[in-house]
C-alpha cells in the first residue's frame, strides 16, 4: 500500500474532526485510537470491495468456516504489519506528537474467544487471507465475551469484559442483510400437489444482524471478512402499552430475552436455563450463517444442484453442528428439493474438524429440549437418524449394540458429533495421534463404516502475530540471519540451523530473551505489583484450567520443590520462577479450587523468606491473547503435561517453541510432532504413553492411594493439603478427594515422579547456557512447519478444493 506521511497525517488529522469533531490537542487518547482504527479499517476498504468483486467475477468457491469462537487478539498493529504501513504511520503520528504505541495500549481486546478454539480459527483466517484462499468465519458477536478473570484472595472472580463500551471499530454493521431465526413453535406436515411438505407455525422470530470485520492478508491484495451475528428484535422493542400500566419490567423483557442469545460466550451450561440457552446460540448463529451464504449464492444465478461446487462450511467442533440439519432445511422446505438431492448437496459441502475425546465436549442435547426449541430442525435430525440407522442394520445385520453406538439419536439424547461426522464429507483430527485415536478407538465404528472420510490436520500458528508481531526484536535478529523470506515462508525458519553452534550468535539470541523476561517482568510490577526476577528460570503453563492439563501436577511439583529447599537450604537449585495463567470455566469447580490451591502455595513459598527468591509463584491474571503476546516471548520453559491421550493438539506448544522456549511435556497431541521435529535433544518428555492411559482406562488396575502411601514425597504434599498447611482446613477437600477418593482421573500421582525428574534435568541443563541456547534455536529453526499457512494448504488441497 503506497501512503506517504503526508498522506496519513492529512488523513488522520480529518477523521479526528468527522468523527469527534476534536484536533489533536483537545482529543482524548480514546479518540486518538479510535480515529487510528477507523482510517486503518477504511484503508482496507478498497481491498476488500475488490476482493468480493474478484470472487464474484471469477466464480471463485468460498469457504466458511462455523465456529463458536474467534479470539482475534487486538488488532491495530495486526492490521498495520498487514498492510505494510506499520513504520509510515509510526513516523506520521511522531510527527504529530503521538506515540503507536500508546494508542494500541488503549485497543479493547475482542471478547470473541475463550482459548485454543478460537485463537485457531483466528488463525486460520489470518492464513486464510495470506494466502489468498476465499475463507471467511461465521460466528456470534458477544456482547460480554467470556469474562474478565480478577484475582481476590486468591480466588477466581468472573467480571463483565465490557469490550464494546466504547464501540468496536473494526465493524460494520449491515443492517440490511439480517435474516430472521425461528424458535419454537409447532410443525406439521401436508401433501401438496403430490408433495410431503413441512410447516412450521406459532414460532418466536429473532433478528440476526450481521457485523462484518475485515480480515486483511498479508503481502496480498486479499481481504476476507469475518461475519458476527448480533441477535436482535425483529420490530418493536418497547412494550407501550404495558408501560402505559406501570408493568415497567414486562415493557422491556421480550428485548431483552432475544438479546440473551448474544450476551455471553458459554453460558453456566449447568443449570436448565442455561443449557436452553447455549442451544439457542448454536442454532442461532448456525442459522443465520447458513441462511447468508445461501442468498450469496442464489445471487449468483447458479444451479442449486451446484451449490457445493461454490460453497463449503466447515463445521469447527461441535457447536456448529446444526449447520447439517439447517442445510438440509433451506433445501427441502424452501428449496423444493428431494430429500436425496438435498442430502448428498449437504454432505458434498459440510466438512468437520474434531478437537476433543473428552466426553463433556462431545455435545449432546435432550431430545425433548431440542423437539421443543427446534422442532423442524429436530424432525430433520430424526429423517437422518432414521435413513442412517437403517443403513446400519442393513449393513451390520441388525446389530443394535452398534447401531445404538453410532446413532444421531440415542438414549433420549441428540450426538453433534455423530450429526457432524454423517453429515460431512471429511472428518479430520488436529493431530496425528489425535487423529489415530479417533480412527482406532474413540471413533473406530465411524471409521470402519467411512473408509477414507477420516484424515489428519495437525493444527497451526500464524508467525505473523506469534513471532512478527509478539517478538519484534527476535524477528529483526532472525531477518538479519537468514534474510526475510520466512516472513512470507515460515518454513525458511529452518535456515537458522547453521548458527546452532555459533557462540556468538546464540548469546545474541541469549540476549533477546533476556530483553522480552525484562518486558514480562517490568508489566507483572506495573499491573499486578509482583516483582520477577528476570534472571530465574521463567517457567511457563498458560492455558485454559482443566483438570485433564494438569495445572495441578505442576502445582505439586512446587510443593515438593518447596519442601525440599526447607529440607536441605543447600540443595543445587537455580532461581525458578514458575508462571501460571488460565481461566476456569465460571461452573468448574474443581478448576476454581486449583487456581486457589496455585495462589495459596505461592502466597506462602513468596512470602517465606527461607526461600530467599530461589523459588517464586505467579498467577498472571486474565489470560488473553494480549497478555499472551507478552508472555510466551518471555518463556524459558513450556509446560504442556497434558495426560496424554487427551490434547487433541495444542497450539501454545507452538507458539512458544517458535519463541524459543523449551517444551518439557507428555508424548500428547502435537507434543508428539515437535518432538519428532526437534529431536530427543532438544526437548524434554516425561510420563505415561498414550498406549498406557488408554490401557488403564480399559482395563483398570491404577489405585491412587498405592501412589499416596508407597511416595514419601506425595503423603507429606497431600497431607499439607489437607491438614491446613497453605489455606485453613478444608479449602483443598476437593482436589484432595479428586486424587484419591475419585482415584486420580487424570493420572497426576501416577506421572509425579517422572516430572520430578524432569525438572531435575532443566535444571543442569540451563546451567550450560550454550546448550540451552542451542537447545531454543533448534526449536525457533523447525517452528515453522506449524504455521497455520501449512495447515490451511492442507486444508484447501485435500478438504475444500478436492
Amino acid at each position: 500500500m503506497n501512503l506517504t506521511k503526508e498522506q496519513i497525517k492529512s488523513d488522520y488529522q480529518k477523521k479526528l474532526i468527522s468523527l469527534f469533531a476534536e484536533d489533536l490537542e483537545e482529543s482524548s487518547v480514546l479518540h486518538q485510537y479510535i480515529a487510528l482504527a477507523e482510517l486503518v479499517k477504511e484503508y482496507s476498504f478498497e481491498r476488500w470491495m475488490k476482493t468480493n468483486k474478484r470472487y464474484k467475477k471469477e466464480g471463485t468457491k468460498q469457504i466458511y468456516y462455523f465456529s463458536m469462537e474467534f479470539l482475534l487478539g487486538k488488532l491495530l498493529e495486526n492490521n498495520l504489519i498487514n498492510l505494510g504501513i506499520k513504520e509510515v504511520v509510526r513516523e506520521a503520528l511522531d510527527d504529530l506528537g503521538i506515540r503507536l504505541e500508546e494508542l494500541e495500549n488503549v485497543e479493547r481486546e475482542a471478547g470473541l474467544g475463550n482459548g485454543g478454539l478460537g485463537r485457531l480459527a483466528a488463525c486460520f483466517l489470518d492464513s486464510m487471507a495470506a494466502l489468498s484462499i476465499a475463507g471467511h468465519g461465521n460466528g456470534i458477536r458477544y456482547k460480554y465475551g467470556l469474562f474478565k478473570q480478577k484475582i481476590r484472595d486468591g480466588y477466581q472472580v468472573e467480571m463483565p469484559d465490557d469490550w464494546l463500551r466504547h464501540g468496536y471499530p473494526w465493524e460494520i454493521r449491515r443492517i440490511d442483510k439480517s435474516v430472521i431465526v425461528k424458535f419454537g413453535g409447532y410443525v406439521y406436515f401436508t401433501n401438496e400437489n403430490g408433495r410431503f411438505t413441512a410447516k412450521h407455525e406459532g414460532y418466536e422470530e429473532v433478528l440476526a444482524v450481521p457485523y462484518d470485520v475485515p480480515i486483511i492478508g498479508y503481502g496480498t491484495e486479499t481481504v476476507n471478512t469475518l461475519r458476527l451475528w448480533s441477535a436482535e428484535v425483529k420490530s418493536r422493542d418497547f412494550d407501550f402499552e404495558s408501560f402505559s400500566a406501570g408493568e415497567y419490567t414486562k415493557a422491556v423483557e421480550h428485548k431483552y430475552s432475544v438479546e440473551s442469545i448474544s450476551q455471553v460466550l458459554y453460558p453456566d451450561d449447568t443449570t436448565e436455563k442455561g443449557k436452553l440457552l447455549r442451544l439457542k446460540q448454536e442454532y442461532f448463529f448456525v442459522s443465520a450463517g447458513v441462511q447468508s451464504i445461501m442468498r450469496t449464492f442464489k445471487k449468483s444465478g447458479r444451479s442449486i444442484y451446484d451449490f457445493h461446487k461454490y460453497v463449503a462450511i466447515h463445521i469447527n467442533d461441535t457447536h456448529p453442528a446444526l449447520a447439517v440439519a439447517e442445510l438440509m432445511r433451506i433445501l427441502v422446505d424452501e428449496e423444493y428439493l428431494s430429500w436425496e438431492d438435498a442430502w448428498e448437496i449437504t454432505t458434498k459441502t459440510m466438512a468437520y474438524t474434531n478437537h476433543t475425546i473428552m466426553s463433556e465436549a462431545l455435545e449432546k442435547w435432550p431430545v425433548d429440549m431440542m423437539k421443543k426449541l427446534l422442532p423442524r430442525i429436530y424432525t430433520i435430525i430424526e429423517e437422518i437418524n432414521r435413513r442412517f440407522c437403517q443403513e446400519l442394520m442393513d449393513r451390520y445385520n441388525n446389530d443394535w449394540n452398534k447401531v445404538d453406538r453410532m446413532a444421531i439419536i440415542s438414549g433420549g439424547w441428540v450426538k453433534m458429533a455423530n450429526l457432524a461426522i454423517v453429515g460431512s464429507h471429511s472428518v479430520n483430527g488436529v493431530s496425528k495421534l489425535h487423529t489415530d485415536i479417533l480412527k482406532y478407538q474413540e471413533l473406530k465404528d465411524f471409521h470402519e463404516y467411512y473408509p477414507g472420510k477420516f484424515n489428519n490436520k495437525t493444527n497451526g500458528i500464524t508467525h505473523r502475530r506469534w513471532l512478527i508481531k509478539a517478538n519484534p526484536e527476535l524477528t529483526n535478529l532472525i531477518s538479519e540471519a537468514i534474510g526475510c523470506d520466512f516472513l512470507k515462508n515460515p518454513r525458511e525458519l529452518i535456515n537458522l540451523e547453521k548458527y546452532k553452534d555459533d557462540k556468538s550468535f546464540l548469546d545474541r539470541l541469549e540476549k533477546v530473551k533476556y530483553n522480552n523476561k525484562l518486558k514480562f517482568a517490568d508489566y507483572m510490577k506495573k499491573t499486578q505489583g509482583i516483582k520477577i526476577d528476570p534472571n530465574s528460570i521463567f517457567d511457563v503453563q498458560a492455558k485454559r484450567l482443566h483438570a485433564y492439563k494438569r495445572q495441578l501436577l505442576n502445582i505439586l511439583h512446587v510443593i515438593n520443590l518447596y519442601n525440599e529447599f526447607l529440607d536441605n537450604p543447600n540443595m543445587d537449585l537455580l532461581p525458578h520462577t514458575f508462571i501460571f495463567s488460565a481461566k476456569a470455566a465460571p461452573g468448574y469447580y474443581l478448576a476454581k479450587k486449583i487456581i486457589k490451591l496455585i495462589n495459596s502455595v505461592g502466597e506462602k513459598i513468596n512470602n517465606d523468606t527461607r526461600v530467599n527468591d530461589r523459588i517464586k509463584v505467579v498467577f498472571a491474571e486474565n489470560y488473553n491473547v494480549s497478555l499472551a503476546e507478552k508472555l510466551i516471548p518471555s518463556a524459558e520453559v513450556s509446560e504442556q503435561i497434558s495426560t496424554a491421550s487427551k490434547e487433541a493438539s495444542g497450539t501454545g506448544n507452538m507458539k512458544f517453541m517458535m519463541n524459543g522456549a523449551i517444551t518439557l511435556g507428555t508424548l500428547d497431541g502435537a507434543n508428539v510432532e515437535i518432538y519428532e521435529e526437534v529431536g530427543d535433544e532438544n526437548i524434554i518428555i516425561f510420563g505415561m504413553t498414550s498406549e498406557e492411559v488408554i490401557n488403564y482406562y480399559k482395563n483398570g488396575g491404577y489405585h491412587s492411594w498405592d501412589l499416596y502411601y508407597q511416595d514419601r514425597r506425595l503423603t507429606r504434599i497431600l497431607n499439607e493439603l489437607d491438614d491446613g498447611y497453605f489455606a485453613p482446613r478444608g479449602e483443598f477437600k476437593e482436589i484432595f478427594n479428586h486424587l484419591l477418593t475419585y482415584n486420580d482421573e487424570f493420572f497426576v500421582l501416577k506421572d509425579f515422579a517422572s516430572y520430578c525428574d524432569a525438572h531435575k534435568k532443566i535444571n543442569e541443563l540451563y546451567k550450560d547456557r550454550f546448550r540451552w541456547n542451542r537447545m531454543s534455536l533448534i526449536n525457533i529453526a523447525h517452528s515453522g512447519r506449524f504455521s497455520s499457512d501449512n495447515t490451511i494448504l492442507e486444508y484447501a488441497k485435500y478438504i475444500w478444493f478436492k
